[in-house]
């Protein structure tokens, strides 16, 4: 049984985040991170798909600590390289220990401890740790595994199906008539990288995405490199303006969302021959920012599309066939290989068996503290990002509460620290914990039962607004009431 005073679950951009901040914050403190995969990256490691990139700016989905200085939409290696070098220059190498799958993580009150058993996925072998505070930063999906859809007469195709969460190895695409099923981010991402060596590509979907294309390069980063002003200046000032303009944009899918429907549309249609349906394919029935907008950087999938090697069909899948699917129109689309970009499984809290003391833990049953801290569950914090903005804002953010949190611990000399409800929140009327009429992607709305009830106060809530939590998060009174010191 090893002894830590934090345990890091997940050695992604949110847990080598956690490492670094607890270097930095908290020199001394004696951590350890533990990750089920055999390499540090997270979704960048374990997705393996044509063309993987990210789909916000890593002038803001990188740390607030090192400059990023490629283009603002980047590749998987170039973000693993990047976070190679956070690893490297902070030594954080030697609290990492990969394929490490914690299975089972039980509170002692006793002990005022968290016990941690944590499965080898090399050997099978059981690793057991103590550990006074847990850190969820493993994410919040399964990297093994992809959401699909159940299809009628699946078992009937002949050719071969791969979903983009677990992509097989080898698998050959040249030449070949390809179906996509989806069309969010990662068929945004896939099709144009696979698009020049397929025969063709048949893009389906139930229903059209907003797609936000742009140049990927960023004017005010390349001038200011121009004039040789120190990186870590750049990264500010690109930083704060990007935010800046996308509050902006996100204040007004709210305030006038049909006007930014409309330059949405608009937008696509000036970059598609005008031949394209633009009404029937990039048309969504939703207002902008309900779901998740796929960026296209220089618009790569619209080239594809004009070229006639990509084409869209806006249909309901009837059933699969011998050579591939018909659609409810009656239209057959035949297919060599289908892809089934159809999203992800919820990965809560890890998948982990939690338990208190001698009781399963229900984790609906708790009430979000801002996202992060739950009621009922000592000495935890779970990293959940921003839907709007960049993952890695709320990373860092919730970092430095982590460690002010800590050292306010041990300045009063508490060991466990829990959220409960204040007597003026006893009436607070307890919801979902998010509005679907603000956010509602497939995968957030499959799991909303399993996940923790929020109060009608922002206090008890994930706002998803990091414009108010980078103010709000900091100023946190660590002496209020609805913490409990013991």
């Amino acid at each position: 049984m090893e002894e830590f005073d934090v345990l890091i679950v997940g050695a992604g951009i949110s847990g080598i985040g956690a490492a670094y901040h607890l270097t930095h914050q908290r020199p001394g403190t004696k951590f350890v991170v533990l990750d089920a995969l055999d390499n540090f990256g997270g979704t960048w490691w374990s997705h393996r798909y044509p063309g993987i990139r990210s789909d916000s700016d890593l002038h803001t989905f990188g740390y607030r600590f090192k400059p990023w200085n490629g283009p603002p939409i980047a590749t998987a290696e170039e973000i693993l390289k990047y976070m190679g070098e956070v690893i490297e220059d902070n030594e954080l190498d030697q609290h990492i220990r990969y394929y490490h799958k914690v299975t089972f993580a039980r509170w002692s009150s006793e002990k005022n401890l968290w016990e941690i058993e944590a499965k080898r996925t090399d050997n099978d072998e059981r690793h057991y740790f103590t550990a006074n505070f847990l850190w969820m930063c493993q994410g919040y999906y399964r990297h093994w595994e992809g959401y699909t859809p159940e299809w009628p007469g699946r078992e009937q195709y002949q050719g071969r199906i791969a979903h983009t969460e677990a992509w097989p190895e080898n698998i050959e695409y040249t030449d070949k008539k390809v179906v996509v099923i989806g069309s969010g981010a990662t068929a945004a991402t896939i099709v144009p990288a696979m698009a020049s060596s397929c025969e063709h590509i048949t893009i389906i979907q139930r229903s059209p995405t907003y797609f936000r294309p742009g140049r990927n390069q960023d004017d005010l980063a390349e001038t200011l490199r121009q004039l040789d002003i120190d990186d870590r200046w750049i990264h500010e000032i690109v930083r704060r303006k990007i935010l800046r303009d996308q509050a902006i944009f996100v204040r007004r899918t709210f305030t006038e969302p049909d006007k930014v429907k409309e330059e949405l549309i608009e937008g696509i249609r000036t970059l598609l021959k005008p031949e394209i349906d633009v009404e029937t394919h990039f048309n969504p029935e939703y207002r902008p920012w309900q779901q998740r907008l796929a960026f296209v950087p220089d618009g790569d999938m619209f080239q594809g599309i004009n070229s006639g090697k990509v084409s869209i069909e806006t249909d309901e899948i009837d059933t699969f066939t011998k050579h591939g699917i018909l659609l409810k129109s009656g239209k057959e689309i035949s297919a060599d290989l289908i892809i089934t970009a159809t999203g992800f499984n919820m990965n809560v809290l890890g998948d982990i068996e939690f338990r208190i003391d001698e009781k399963p833990m229900v984790f609906s049953d708790t009430v979000t503290y801002r996202g992060m801290m739950f009621t009922g569950i000592p000495n935890l914090l779970w990293v959940f990002g921003y839907f709007r903005a960049s993952w890695t804002l709320r990373a860092d953010l919730l970092a430095d509460f982590v460690c002010r949190l800590l050292a306010h611990m041990e300045k009063i000399g508490a060991n466990r620290v829990d959220v409960e409800l204040r007597e003026q929140d006893r009436n607070m009327e307890l919801l979902p914990w998010i509005d679907p009429k603000n956010f509602n992607p497939g995968y957030l709305m499959r799991a909303l039962g399993k996940l923790p009830l929020r109060g009608d106060k922002p206090e008890w809530q994930h706002t998803q607004d990091y414009w108010r939590e980078k103010d709000e998060i900091p100023a946190i009174d660590l002496s209020g009431s609805e913490f409990i010191y013991k």
